[in-house]
């Protein structure tokens, strides 16, 4: 072989051996730069100032857990606290998209606790919020805040109310009420990659957002009601000229005119400081309203009869909780929709009561 061809294969086998270890250092070089890009993108966020998720204290009952078991559960994981109480209608619309985090983020480090925090005492009835659980299909943790000790630790004024805390306990958003779901969702998504670029493991990239159709709420509603003296301070909407008189019992009677988006009562009724309670055997609540749902938060058994406009409510714009005959069965303490019609409408509502253990607490209007 020519000494000429001999030099251009050493020439040629040289070049690639160069190439080849070029290329292997700029790999590595590249996978340096990316790990430094990674670890900078998380070290860049600045947590100066973030408040800590405080602890959650004055617990009456864990459900779906025990406290041994939920203190295991939080460490290192990225926390949704969902305070809510389970007759808030914001709250229970809520409720369908919660449960689908839960299933669809689990197992990537989410971990969901449900904060019950009650309004009325029948709220603070364990058994109560058990049945509410199960109804919503709840598997996620629940704990029984009944003297609002957890609330106060979180600063909190509104049901519902979302908190989430990323994996070092660093509380990173803050959400009232309903709606911003998607932007919820993309949190706990974010939250959850930093959680895992930071810990040095893999999850799925990200997935499409869950896809739920909510409530729309109309412009123009009347504003929550309350029957109890103590929670219609400053809000008070009761039209009868008896007025709340605090722990008595009162014969109250519907005047000839009647004013929108104030409600009256006919019969006896016993002014409690949450509610109202029926003392004579039957009873009337009549209530002009306008709005495209109506609900009702009650206790006590019975059968009560819906009007609307003079006459028994037609099935058609009959709530969930209406049966026939525009008959609401009320067989335990809680949330029951009497109304729903797909726009705004003006009516004037009656609800018949044949039962002296029946006691309302508030109307609430979508």
């Amino acid at each position: 072989m020519k000494s000429e061809i001999k030099t251009a294969l050493i020439l040629g086998v040289m070049i690639a051996v160069g190439v080849g270890i070029i290329s292997i250092l700029f790999s590595s070089l590249d996978e340096e730069l990316e790990n430094i890009s990674t670890e900078n993108s998380i070290s860049k966020i600045n947590k100066l100032g973030l408040k800590m998720a405080p602890d959650l204290v004055g617990i009456a009952h864990y459900l779906n857990t025990t406290p041994e078991e939920l203190s295991e559960k939080v460490k290192g994981k990225v926390v949704l606290y969902d305070i809510w109480t389970y007759s808030c209608i914001n709250c229970v619309r809520t409720l369908p998209f919660i449960t689908a985090w839960d299933e669809k983020y689990s197992d990537q480090g989410l971990l969901i606790i449900g904060i019950h925090s009650p309004e009325f005492e029948f709220e603070k009835d364990v058994e109560n919020v058990k049945l509410a659980v199960s109804k919503h299909g709840i598997q996620y943790p629940v704990i029984l805040d009944n003297d609002m000790d957890t609330w106060k630790a979180f600063e909190n004024r509104y049901w519902p109310r979302k908190y989430i805390a990323d994996h070092e306990g660093y509380i990173r958003y803050d959400h009232i009420g309903e709606g911003d779901y998607k932007k919820t969702e993309k949190v706990i998504q974010d939250l959850l990659k930093e959680r895992a670029d930071s810990l040095g493991i893999q999850i799925a990239s990200a997935v499409p957002l869950v896809v739920i159709e909510e409530f729309e709420h109309t412009q123009f509603k009347t504003p929550e009601l309350y029957f109890g003296y103590y929670f219609a301070q400053g809000k008070n909407q009761l039209g009868n000229d008896e007025g709340f008189r605090p722990n008595q019992d009162v014969i109250y009677s519907i005047p000839e005119s009647t004013q929108r988006n104030n409600f009256y009562i006919d019969g006896t009724w016993t002014n409690l400081e949450g509610s109202i309670k029926l003392v004579s055997d039957s009873g009337k609540i009549l209530l002009p309203y306008t709005g495209k749902e109506v609900n009702i938060v009650t206790a006590g058994e019975s059968d009560l009869k819906i009007k609307i406009d003079g006459a028994i409510i037609n099935p058609e714009i009959g709530g969930k909780d209406v049966g026939t005959n525009g008959i609401v069965h009320v067989d335990e303490p809680g949330l029951y929709n009497i109304v729903n019609t797909d726009t705004s409408e003006e009516h004037t509502l009656e609800i018949l009561v044949d039962d002296p253990r029946f006691e309302i607490f508030t109307f609430t209007f979508g």
